[in-house]
């Protein structure tokens, strides 16, 4: 079986955001207390650049099993990269703004392109769906 290269690292999430530019320093740290209040769980690093919050084992129908963060994102040149449950994000973001999706992840420019308020319930509408499958 293969080995998930994404685990957590005792690298400093605040070290991390350090090295953003001051607009994605401001946008991390809104993440970070967006998704400490849905998950009422501390950052933590995975792998260099990805901030996780809280944990979930996950067993799929093929017998694969993985443990990863419940939610999490990553601040990229073009794009910040959210990580949502693959269920939560088959749905259409009709409300939420400028946007794109692959399996799992949901791009955005920057946050100033999107409803906040949206973000916050499809974050906690993840966080829900990954809970419901333990």
């Amino acid at each position: 079986m293969t080995e998930l290269k994404t685990v957590p690292t005792d690298l400093s999430v605040a070290s991390y955001i350090s090295t953003l530019s001051p607009k994605r320093q401001e946008e991390a740290t809104k993440l970070i207390e967006m998704m400490s209040t849905i998950t009422k769980e501390h950052p933590t690093m995975w792998g260099t650049s990805i901030i996780g919050f809280g944990h979930v084992h996950l067993k799929y129908a093929t017998g694969r099993e993985i443990d990863y963060f419940q939610i999490g994102f990553a601040i990229r040149k073009k794009a910040i990269t959210l990580y949502l449950s693959i269920e939560v994000n088959k749905r259409v973001f009709d409300q939420l703004g400028k946007h794109t999706k692959g399996v799992g992840c949901l791009y955005i420019n920057q946050l100033s392109d999107i409803d906040l308020s949206e973000l916050n319930s499809i974050l906690i509408e993840s966080v829900e769906a990954l809970t419901r499958l333990k």
